[in-house]
């Protein structure tokens, strides 16, 4: 079906079919970004914070300029999903033979999910307006979080992430770029006040001030990104954290308006809400492939994987998980042999026997 050029372009048309697909949220913002987020970018770049995620430091002028990644977009349509949890998000870390999943990873991975979706929305502008688009999901250089302000969305909260009044810390966002004219939204307020609670939240204090992170001391970069061995003065306040880390999320106390998820492939599986960890460490790379098929975890890799893993088992105390640590001491994998010595000299040090 071609274009109609006889069709208004209104964001009221637009708005309802992105929330018929299954969106949570819309806003319409235009192809641009003021000096202060490319300010900030380059601050957080030049301060190291980054870590290994080398990919931020690069097309920065893009990552800061919508129109230097497309000069012909002239609006950004943002999209929010809510990924909301209907259980306590932090209840796993209560036990500590238990690994605790990011709540975006209990399940499908969003990007698939977020994608699709853009992708039918965007077809629906071609053929209804004509005009030409492209759709982005967290893997090319768009500031997804100020440009998710700027559209009405939320705000960048003191966590440094999105926070909606009503889905509080829990939207996955995607963006659809057009070269349509879109009046935009206003901009969301900051509404943070004077809480801090998210930054009191963090296990190892990787904010160095409200609005900024320290990726090198945050647990999701760490247990995601991170390639190498965990630097050991850290891996105590992981906990059982096995992939990522929601304590500045679950924190926010606007997620008390938040709903659970509406969609089902966003929901947790069951099997991923307090896995065994003896279980956990036993799996072969075959083994892991197949129990985190469509996950985000697969991503990281079996070795990374079984770091993190045995890094939870020297955090859990539990003389029962001395053979898990035990059968990885030998590994090929550098990294996870020196994870299952760390935690194997923990477990005997908290009172599992003799080495």
């Amino acid at each position: 079906m071609g274009a109609d050029d006889s069709v208004p372009v209104t964001a009221a048309a637009i708005r309802a079919k992105a929330l018929a697909l299954g969106f949570d949220a819309v806003g319409f913002a235009p192809a641009s970004l003021g000096p202060e987020a490319r300010a900030r970018l380059l601050e957080f770049l030049q301060a190291g914070r980054h870590g290994a995620m080398g990919w931020l430091a690069e097309r920065t002028g893009q990552r800061s300029h919508p129109q230097a990644l497309w000069p012909e977009a002239r609006t950004v349509i943002c999209l929010g999903l809510s990924y909301a949890p209907a259980e306590d998000p932090r209840a796993t870390l209560g036990r500590p033979d238990r690994g605790n999943v990011s709540v975006y990873a209990r399940h499908r991975d969003y990007h698939d999910i977020v994608k699709g979706r853009l992708k039918h929305l965007g077809q629906f502008l071609v053929s209804r307006y004509g005009p030409e688009v492209k759709v982005f999901v967290d893997t090319a250089p768009v500031m997804e979080k100020p440009l998710g302000q700027q559209a009405g969305l939320g705000w960048q909260g003191k966590h440094t992430n999105l926070v909606s009044r009503r889905h509080g810390s829990w939207l996955f966002l995607g963006e659809v770029y057009t070269t349509l004219a879109i009046p935009p939204d206003p901009p969301h307020a900051d509404r943070c006040g004077n809480c801090t609670r998210c930054l009191a939240a963090c296990p190892t204090g990787a904010f160095p001030a409200p609005y900024q992170l320290d990726a090198t001391r945050c647990l999701s970069y760490l247990t995601i990104e991170h390639p190498g061995p965990i630097p050991e003065a850290l891996r105590p306040a992981m906990g059982n954290r096995i992939y990522g880390c929601d304590d500045c999320l679950a924190a926010c106390p606007w997620n008390r308006f938040a709903t659970a998820t509406r969609e089902a492939k966003l929901q947790a599986r069951p099997d991923l809400l307090a896995p065994p960890l003896a279980e956990l460490a036993a799996l072969d790379d075959a083994g892991f492939r197949a129990r985190f098929a469509g996950s985000p975890v697969k991503r990281i890799g079996h070795g990374r994987f079984l770091r993190n893993v045995l890094i939870a088992i020297g955090n859990a105390g539990d003389a029962a998980l001395i053979p898990a640590a035990a059968a990885r001491l030998a590994d090929p994998d550098p990294v996870v042999a020196d994870a299952a010595a760390w935690a194997l000299a923990r477990l005997h040090a908290a009172g599992g026997g003799c080495p």
